[in-house]
């Protein structure tokens, strides 16, 4: 599995990275342009990524501009349904706006920090990405 782990602090990005490299190749970055260039050139590489963790509040591009960048990019090539990348939003932010937006821009799972090895497992399986 490729995992992209978007997220502009430190510290989230390692311990993401810590708990799911153990399922897979992961590859990290700072905001959420980064993530769009990052998806675009890993499917330029014929090599896309299964699941991206996306935080949303972050400078230069927001994870909600980023979801919906990423989205758009798969639409263009006719990716919908299975084929496209799983997104689980990550973000402090709990309030339900937040959350029904992530949604409805397309995310498939949503965690809220502060970040667990069984918070991010429970989401991987609800996604069928792990047992």
């Amino acid at each position: 599995m490729r995992i992209l782990i978007v997220d502009d602090e430190l510290v989230g990005r390692m311990l993401l990275r810590k708990i799911v490299s153990q399922y897979g190749e992961c590859d990290v970055a700072v905001n959420g342009r980064e993530a769009v260039e990052a998806f675009r050139l890993a499917w330029e590489e014929n090599s896309p990524y299964d699941l991206i963790f996306l935080d949303i509040m972050m400078p230069e591009m927001d994870g909600h501009e980023a979801l919906r960048a990423i989205r758009k990019h798969e639409e263009d090539r006719g990716i919908y349904g299975k084929k496209s990348v799983k997104v689980v939003m990550t973000t402090a932010r709990e309030d339900s706006g937040s959350v029904l937006g992530s949604f409805h821009e397309g995310c498939e799972g949503y965690a809220v920090k502060p970040i667990d090895k069984a918070k991010i497992e429970k989401v991987m399986r609800e996604l069928a990405l792990i047992k």
